[in-house]
């Protein structure tokens, strides 16, 4: 059975709601009978005119239409505006502005390309209703609970414009730490596993990074550094403070070298000052790991036994912190097969009230417990010593 053609004209002609169309510079195009019924103007009274022309507003009286008409214009999206009042002037006083209360919905009619085109404008009369009231206080009392629900409804508009920015800005949050953060390079001696956690009233971005790398050498670099702030600011500094390192760790020879390098960067790059980072190198042959921090939480090497060594004979100030560029510190340790190496963040083991001692042996405590776990769970376990106000970064290695 043939679809019946739909008469958009017929409709809107025949509905009892009072509408009109305009275009983005507010001129009517249009008026259904309803809408000619309520203002009790004829369409070639309305028609190819500007709408506050044909209704100019009272100078002493509320622009809420205007406003929402306004809104609707900017954001492209319904707006719902609630009781409102509106004097009109009266046809045959010109001049003398009569009070009246409506109530309007605005909508964008929108192309292909998501241009306003067209604006609908549907309107009800609730004058009536503000007079039925009685008395001169209860009708102050319902014009003032018209104007708290006028103001509620453009809350709620404005939370769903931010809500709608927020989902889009999370969008480019994501796509940020995909293009940042990428997964960790394949290892060829050691299983690796990492996460990544932003704290909980942040975007799905921070300034933690992580950089687990295959050296040509057949050496393994490992690094985690933590830039001050949160967010696409951070974010920012993190990738370039990341990318920095990654590229000297393949031309220098050792993780002090490449921090020094990194140190002086830092120094050039706005907002960088005062970050923090640790970089190891894992030498497989030798059954060594060379590490060299810039202020950073010490690594912690969980040996097969189940003691824990934190790697701190070679902790430095954070970048740029020093008046005068110095030579950083490197050293190196042992260790055996089935030893784990960890690499984190200051979020893992820093709680607000707390010293940060607790949150390190803390830390200790779980590796000693779990130090046998696979990497992958392992990094997953670790993740809940974490309390979620911080961003976090875990890195796991199994040796």
């Amino acid at each position: 059975m043939k679809d019946p053609e739909i008469d958009y004209q017929g409709i809107f002609d025949a509905s009892p709601s009072a509408m009109l169309v305009l275009t983005p510079d507010l001129v009517i195009v249009d008026a259904n009978v309803s809408y000619q019924d309520l203002v009790g103007r004829a369409r070639h009274q309305l028609v190819d005119r500007y709408l506050f022309d044909v209704f100019p507003k009272d100078p002493e009286g509320p622009d809420d239409l205007k406003a929402s008409l306004r809104r609707v214009l900017e954001t492209r999206a319904q707006d719902v505006a609630g009781p409102m009042r509106h004097d009109v002037e009266e046809a045959d006083r010109p001049g003398v502005f009569e009070e009246r209360y409506w109530s309007p919905i605005n909508a964008p009619v929108l192309d292909s390309e998501g241009n306003i085109v067209l604006v609908v404008h549907r309107l009800e009369e609730i004058t009536d209703v503000v007079r039925a009231c009685g008395p001169e206080s209860d009708k102050r009392r319902l014009r003032t609970q018209f104007e708290l629900y006028a103001r509620s409804r453009e809350l709620q508009q404005v939370n769903e414009r931010l809500r709608q920015a927020n989902a889009r800005e999370r969008q480019v949050a994501l796509a940020l730490q995909d293009a940042m953060l990428p997964a960790p390079e394949r290892l060829d001696r050691h299983q690796a596993a990492v996460r990544y956690r932003p704290a909980e009233d942040t975007l799905n971005v921070c300034g933690d990074w992580y950089e687990v790398t295959q050296l040509a050498c057949g050496a393994a670099a490992v690094a985690v550094g933590d830039v001050v702030g949160h967010g696409l600011a951070a974010a920012g500094i993190m990738g370039q403070l990341r990318s920095a390192l990654s590229a000297a760790m393949r031309v220098v020879d050792g993780p002090a070298t490449a921090l020094d390098g990194l140190d002086m960067y830092a120094r050039s790059l706005a907002g960088a000052l005062a970050s923090t980072a640790v970089q190891t190198v894992i030498d497989e042959s030798g059954h060594r790991i060379t590490y060299s921090s810039a202020g950073h939480p010490p690594p912690a090497l969980a040996h097969p036994d189940g003691t824990v060594q934190f790697l701190d004979r070679a902790t430095d100030p954070p970048l740029g912190a020093r008046p005068e560029h110095s030579a950083r510190p490197q050293a190196t340790t042992t260790y055996a097969d089935g030893a784990v190496l960890v690499l984190y963040s200051d979020g893992l083991i820093e709680r607000r009230g707390e010293d940060i001692d607790q949150g390190l042996q803390r830390l200790a405590d779980h590796l000693a417990r779990h130090h046998k776990d696979d990497a992958e769970d392992l990094a997953e376990g670790l993740t809940t010593l974490s309390a979620a106000t911080d961003d976090t970064v875990v890195v796991v290695v199994r040796l």
